[in-house]
């Protein structure tokens, strides 16, 4: 071996020697990109996106106006983070967000039914679907998109909740009603990016109800923070008259 070569390879090899073992023994953040040790899984956030997005071990959950799971509150990075994924989906990033929902209950010997909330929107909002998949890939639950849209909505943005509530009334048809058998005792669990005023969740899970099927409630990666109280009356209200959603 030449000894210029010889003198390369002894070079490199002490300049490998001297590097940090976490830059080789890493992996990258699904959410900044930044590096995190090897031994945490592939899908897990950095400790500093855990901080930054306020994502607890266990996620949240509240049983009003429906029983719901959520990763997180829909509030400073994580709206911010959301709003993105909307116009430009990373399935990485929807992962890392599915990990920090506690789906433990529904980790039985008859799991549910994962079906997605459809968007009123003109432009599609994929973000249900994409969650719903992960889920799905991450638990081994099943999904069957039973829920459509029936008829056009207003924009929900800059609607009160009592003008959300009656917008929603009769938008969602349920394509087919639960089999004979195991399939007629099974829970359907709905999932959405996320819950405000659970003005369509309420519709939505309504249209199901109506052909025979069993809702658990709704799972969704945030909940927006209950600043103002809902009106339990008209959210009452909306139970019986299938008004309901989730995420707008």
């Amino acid at each position: 071996m030449p000894a210029a070569l010889a003198l390369f390879i002894e070079l490199l090899h002490r300049a490998l020697v001297a590097l940090p073992l976490d830059w080789f023994l890493s992996t990258s953040c699904p959410l900044c990109g930044s590096h995190k040790p090897c031994n945490s899984p592939v899908l897990t956030p950095c400790e500093h996106c855990q901080v930054r997005l306020n994502l607890f071990n266990k996620g949240v959950s509240g049983s009003f106006p429906l029983r719901w799971w959520a990763a997180a509150k829909y509030e400073g990075d994580l709206r911010l983070l959301l709003l993105r994924l909307r116009k430009r989906p990373n399935t990485k990033a929807i992962g890392a967000l599915v990990m920090g929902l506690n789906l433990t209950p529904f980790k039985c010997r008859k799991p549910p039914l994962l079906v997605p909330i459809p968007s009123w929107k003109r432009a599609s909002n994929p973000l249900p679907s994409l969650v719903c998949e992960e889920i799905s890939r991450q638990q081994g639950l099943q999904r069957d998109a039973l829920l459509v849209r029936s008829r056009p909505v207003l924009s929900q943005h800059k609607l009160r909740r009592e003008m959300r509530l009656t917008n929603q009334v009769g938008s969602f048809h349920c394509l087919r009603r639960p089999g004979a058998g195991s399939t007629s005792c099974r829970a359907v669990l709905m999932v959405d990016d996320i819950l405000t005023t659970g003005a369509t969740a309420c519709n939505a899970a309504r249209a199901l109800r109506q052909v025979g099927w069993r809702v658990a409630g709704l799972v969704c990666l945030a909940r927006t923070p209950q600043a103002v109280t809902y009106n339990k009356r008209v959210v009452a209200a909306s139970r019986d008259s299938s008004v309901g959603r989730a995420g707008d």
